[in-house]
């Protein structure tokens, strides 16, 4: 995990500019991690990028945040997603639900019965 983060670190040193998939692999490094301070540094970075619109980039954003304890970024995150998918609710229900937050988890997951997403 580590070496992964310092790995990115180097390649963005050196010029090369990620992409989407390489900020939600390392993203998920992150969030396996714990490492908020790292997510929050990749986050701006891919707000700089124009990427945070993406439906998978916004969904990993929101993982990160919720594996960090960091529900109020995650939700943020969540709320400014231009579309949702079933992924993008199953990921903000589990991390209030991770993180002792049920009645959230409950609330989100009839708002998102509500907007004809289909629990899996």
């Amino acid at each position: 995990g580590k070496e992964a983060l310092k790995l990115f670190q180097q390649m963005q040193l050196k010029g090369t500019e990620p992409d989407k998939v390489a900020f939600i692999n390392i993203l998920n490094v992150c969030a396996g991690l714990a490492a908020l301070a790292e997510g929050i540094e990749s986050h701006a970075s891919i707000i700089d990028r124009g990427f945070d619109l993406d439906i998978g980039v916004g969904n990993a954003l929101v993982h990160m945040y919720g594996d960090c304890m960091s529900l109020d970024d995650a939700r943020s995150v969540f709320d400014r997603m231009p579309e949702r998918n079933a992924v993008s609710w199953n990921t903000m229900i589990t991390a209030y639900s991770q993180n002792g937050r049920g009645m959230e988890a409950l609330d989100l997951f009839q708002k998102m019965q509500v907007q004809g997403v289909a629990p899996d």
